[in-house]
C-alpha cells in the first residue's frame, strides 16, 4: 500500500507555554474577589514565571531525551513573550534533531484576542458589562465574540491558514508548535474535524497543562491516505519528572476562555 501524506508534516507537537505571570496574577485577584487582574503589562509583553521557566526547561529536556531521529527538527511559536519564550528555552535545553536553531515567530498563533474583556476577572465582566455577559451565555464561548476581540470560530479560521503553511512549508517534517491554550484545542477541532459539542466537552475534561504535551502523528487509513492521529494528550509526566508542578489556569491575562 502506497503512503500518501497529503503534505501533512511527519509529525506534528503542540505545547501551551508555560505558566506565565499572568496566570499567577489572575489567580490572585480571582481568591480576592477583584474585578481586575493587577498586571501592568500588554497580554502579548507576559513574560513567563520562574515556575514557568522550569516547566519548559522540563519540556526541553523530554524533547531532548527523544531518538535524535524522532525529536522536532522545527520550532514555530506563537508571537506573544511567553510563548516565543518557552520556544527558547526548549531549544536551549536541546530539543530539535539538528541541535540549537531560531523560533519561527507566526502571528497567527497568537493567543485569542479578548477585547473589552482583557485583564478582567470573571466576576468584573459581570459586574462592567452585564449585557455582553448575558449574550456570552446565550451564544456560548465558542460562537460569542466579546467587542474589540475573537471567539474560537474566528481563531479556527487563522489557524486553517496556519495549517495550509504547514502543509506548504513543512511537509514531511517534524514540527513543533507553542502556543496557547485556546490554540492548542482549536487545533484538536481542526486535525481530528470536531464539532461545538466535542470540543467543549474536551475543554470542559481539564485544563490545557502549562507545557502540556499533545502529540499527532499521521499514518495511513485503510486508503493509504495518511490522517492525524492523536498519539499524546496534556501529557505531562515530564513535568513530574523533573518535580515542575503542574499548573493549567486559563491563558492569557482575562478571567474567561
Amino acid at each position: 500500500m502506497t503512503t500518501i501524506r497529503h503534505n501533512w508534516p511527519e509529525r506534528l507537537w503542540l505545547v501551551r507555554h508555560g505558566q506565565s505571570q499572568g496566570n499567577v496574577a489572575r489567580d490572585a485577584a480571582d481568591e480576592a474577589g477583584a474585578h481586575e487582574i493587577g498586571i501592568e503589562l500588554r497580554d502579548v509583553d507576559v513574560p513567563l514565571s520562574e515556575l514557568g521557566r522550569a516547566q519548559a526547561r522540563a519540556a526541553g529536556r523530554w524533547f531532548a531525551a527523544l531518538p535524535r531521529d524522532d525529536r522536532p527538527e522545527l520550532i514555530l511559536s506563537s508571537p506573544y513573550v511567553r510563548a516565543k519564550q518557552t520556544a527558547e528555552i526548549i531549544c536551549s535545553e536541546g530539543a530539535l534533531a539538528d541541535g540549537p536553531a531560531h523560533t519561527i515567530i507566526d502571528e497567527r498563533l497568537r493567543e485569542r484576542e479578548f477585547g473589552i474583556f482583557d485583564r478582567l476577572t470573571t466576576l468584573g465582566i459581570r459586574e462592567r458589562f452585564p449585557e455582553e455577559a448575558a449574550h456570552r451565555r446565550l451564544l456560548g464561548k465558542f460562537y460569542h465574540r466579546p467587542p474589540g476581540g475573537e471567539s474560537w470560530a474566528d481563531v479556527i479560521l487563522r489557524l486553517r491558514s496556519m495549517l495550509n503553511t504547514i502543509n506548504l512549508h513543512y511537509c514531511d517534517r517534524r514540527l513543533l508548535v507553542v502556543c496557547h491554550q485556546v490554540v492548542v484545542l482549536c487545533f484538536r477541532y481542526i486535525l481530528e474535524e470536531l464539532d461545538e459539542a466535542a470540543i467543549l466537552s474536551i475543554d470542559r475534561q481539564a485544563e490545557v497543562l502549562n507545557c502540556g504535551i499533545a502529540e499527532y502523528r499521521f499514518n495511513p487509513d485503510a486508503k493509504g491516505l495518511c490522517v492525524p492521529e492523536l498519539c499524546l494528550w496534556n501529557y505531562g509526566a515530564q513535568l513530574e519528572a523533573e518535580g515542575a508542578p503542574k499548573t493549567s489556569a486559563p491563558d492569557a491575562v482575562t478571567g474567561t476562555r
